[in-house]
């Protein structure tokens, strides 16, 4: 025993000895140029929660230290000639927690042969407001018509770790040929989650208070297969659109492809008693995704008027949305709900995109009440493959819209969340090249404003350079998923035991 312990404190005093110290440089000369630094760390505001912001300086130089203070506390971080800054994970941690509604002075130095410069220094406002810990994802290649291996991922932003939730198996046996999206979570809660299987071993699985089933969510008397969810933030209820969906692809046009709905409507699904109901079912109307508000009492969603469908059957209108998909304005519109009777009130438009010119994905809901979040473009619906595609509110309270250009870019954000505190977005952006989506994050204050949006921290800075794929969906979570990938890969694969929905008719 005594050997064991001599030998660990050996070990503890080789590590302290053999680890990097980190100086400020004793002396510099300034220069006027800025640090070319990745990620694009500068002027931005931050959660008080979040990982390291490591990240790697591209100038010029042998030798790089950053220091990052907030006038009393100070963290360091050095590199060689890659230029990779990585802080201390404590340390990082005593100093947001420390630095609470303050800004922090960022000083960049690098060594170019004898001597260190200083570049000018720039700011990091740390909010007092946290962000939900988890944020999950769907990890994939981008591709149209094949994917191999994909999976449904887990990070919790106030480190490094990131888990798998599920995984397809990554042979190309057609028994493991199965994808996997749309995942949801009930008022930022993982105890209510659900994500559809596509192909083999198809179905909707739900996972409910620990408790993993698949359903057959199938049904003659809806359009099609149920799609974009929503979780009632309070009961077992779901509201679905029901899509059927098709893709275009351009022999010229720097869209390189359009994903297009031919056919979609909203459905309202017990999960209590697995039953099905129509809520808006028109051939001229194309209804898609669903949101909640935050009192359970409404549905927002986008809605296309498409006179050209009407009375005719599911092979015509597969033809005619190719001739016509860049004249698809979606609007916002809004249905009441009837807890007592379950009724869905007549829609109201809350933003006519046709009058705009533009239109309108993906509602999101403040948890306040007072803001839609949505993406807004030329035209169609799936703004992922639409370069203009921008953030934009609608204040409930005052009827404005507008952009929120701080945090956008000159390409695609797409897929966004809140945080359940209302003072976090979360988008997929393809900012960075214009081919693959990743996750930024941008400050919207207590004033209604947001901030630029900053990369998704990474323990290796370069990571988002180096992955071939993309991030699909990201979503927060208050706490992290409760089952384990083999439970849900065990109620995957038993096709047998997948419970079957009934079609109840509206009342």
């Amino acid at each position: 025993m005594k050997n064991n312990i001599f030998l660990l404190v050996l070990a503890a005093c080789l590590l302290v000895s053999c680890a990097r110290q980190v100086e400020i440089p004793a002396e510099s000369t300034p220069v006027n140029e800025a640090a070319d630094i990745y990620p694009d760390y500068r002027d931005i505001v931050v959660p008080p929660n979040i990982a390291p912001l490591n990240f790697m300086v591209k100038s010029e130089g042998d030798e790089y230290v950053a220091a990052v203070t907030d006038g009393k506390r100070t963290v360091t971080a050095g590199a060689a000639a890659d230029g990779k800054l990585a802080f201390d994970s404590t340390e990082w941690r005593q100093l947001l927690a420390e630095a609470k509604g303050k800004e922090l002075a960022v000083t960049v130095y690098a060594k170019r042969g004898a001597d260190w410069v200083q570049f000018p220094k720039y700011g990091i406002g740390v909010a007092e407001e946290p962000i939900d810990p988890y944020l999950s994802y769907r990890l994939i290649e981008p591709s149209y018509e094949l994917y191999r291996q994909l999976g449904l991922y887990q990070r919790n932003l106030e480190n490094f770790s990131e888990s798998v939730i599920y995984e397809n198996n990554r042979s190309y046996e057609r028994d493991n040929n199965h994808c996997v999206n749309c995942h949801n979570y009930q008022a930022y809660d993982t105890q209510h989650m659900l994500f559809h299987v596509r192909a083999q071993h198809g179905g909707t699985v739900f996972v409910e208070n620990g408790k993993v089933r698949k359903v057959n969510m199938k049904c003659d008397s809806i359009l099609s297969s149920t799609v974009y969810p929503t979780w009632h933030p309070k009961r077992n209820w779901v509201v679905f659109s029901s899509n059927q969906t098709g893709q275009t692809f351009h022999m010229v046009n720097r869209q390189k492809i359009e994903v297009v709905d031919y056919g979609s409507d909203l459905v309202f699904f017990d999960a209590d008693k697995n039953t099905l109901t129509n809520i808006l079912k028109t051939d001229s109307e194309l209804e898609t995704f669903p949101c909640w508000t935050p009192d359970g009492k409404s549905v927002v969603y986008c809605s296309a008027r498409v006179p050209q469908f009407a009375g005719v059957p599911d092979s015509v209108r597969r033809d005619r949305v190719s001739d016509i998909y860049d004249s698809l304005h979606y609007s916002l519109r809004i249905i009441d709900f009837d807890e007592q009777t379950r009724r869905f009130s007549a829609p109201r438009t809350l933003v006519n995109a046709d009058s705009l010119s533009t239109s309108i994905a993906v509602p999101r809901v403040s948890p306040d009440g007072r803001y839609v979040l949505f993406t807004m473009a030329d035209y169609g619906q799936f703004h992922i493959w639409h370069k203009n595609a921008d953030l934009y509110v609608k204040d409930m309270q005052t009827g404005e819209v507008r952009p929120l250009t701080p945090a956008n870019s000159e390409y695609a954000d797409s897929y966004h969340t809140w945080s359940s505190n209302g003072r976090w977005i979360v988008v997929a952006s393809r900012r960075e090249d214009n081919n693959y989506s990743r996750v930024f994050i941008a400050y919207f204050d207590k004033d209604g404003q947001a901030h630029k949006a900053f990369l998704l921290p990474q323990e290796d800075p370069e990571h988002n350079i180096l992955l071939e794929k993309s991030y699909n969906v990201p979503e927060l979570t208050k706490n992290a998923v409760p089952v384990t990938p083999e439970e849900l890969k065990k109620a995957i694969y038993d096709d047998d035991a997948a419970q079957k929905v009934s079609y109840k008719k509206s009342n």
